[in-house]
């Protein structure tokens, strides 16, 4: 979604500038690299970022029950409880899961920030896809061009097609109707379109060329 956004937009705005043909497709393979590049160094530094918050807290939580298994496993009891167990249950399973100090600190982290150290993302897989659906998304726009056509409408037609079928997909995800997510999708990628356009028009081929 974010690679079609991004190059219906470039495609609209330098469009409406009026440029040739040649400049609208140089200007979308550099969004179209540019944008890759930056989704997937993003998403690979945001999903390490998170590993390793996971990893400090996994250590700093066997460090606390090291030095005070006690009040670790009082307060354990006390998600348990919140969880909605009896005070009298939550003290027995606490204490049980504290007579193994290793999984003590595991279930700590795990109730405490909702994600299972032992099951992180990979920053690799996260970047890699990332890069791959940008580009798949922002080359969509591009192919009326890269085809030999020449006209604004049909890239940013195509475009909008894109945007419908990659909203009626989300919706298989989300339950959302397909019908509600595609004009939503398109919406948006209307809105920064549009902006773009806008741009491009005040502008004018000068800027450009």
């Amino acid at each position: 979604m974010d690679g079609l956004v991004t190059n219906i937009a470039l495609v609209a705005g330098v469009g409406a500038a009026g440029a040739n043909p040649h400049y609208i497709v140089l200007t979308g393979l550099a969004g179209l690299v540019a944008g890759a590049f930056s989704m997937a160094l993003g998403e690979f530094t945001s999903v390490r970022t998170q590993n390793e918050q996971v990893d400090r807290e996994w250590a700093k939580e066997r460090a606390e029950i090291a030095a005070n298994g006690p009040a670790e496993e009082r307060e354990l009891g006390e998600m348990f409880a919140e969880m909605g167990m009896s005070h009298a249950t939550a003290e027995v399973a606490a204490r049980e899961v504290h007579a193994d100090p290793a999984q003590a600190a595991l279930l700590h982290v795990t109730q405490e920030l909702g994600l299972d150290p032992q099951d992180k993302p990979s920053p690799r897989v996260a970047a890699v896809s990332s890069f791959l659906t940008f580009s798949l998304g922002a080359l969509v726009p591009l192919i009326p061009f890269l085809l030999g056509f020449s006209s604004l409408t049909l890239g940013l037609v195509v475009g909008g097609v894109g945007l419908l079928v990659a909203g009626g997909l989300a919706a298989l995800a989300t339950g959302v109707p397909w019908w509600l997510s595609a004009t939503r999708q398109l919406a948006f990628g209307a809105i920064a379109a549009g902006a773009t356009y806008l741009v491009g028009l005040a502008m004018g081929v000068g800027a450009v060329g």
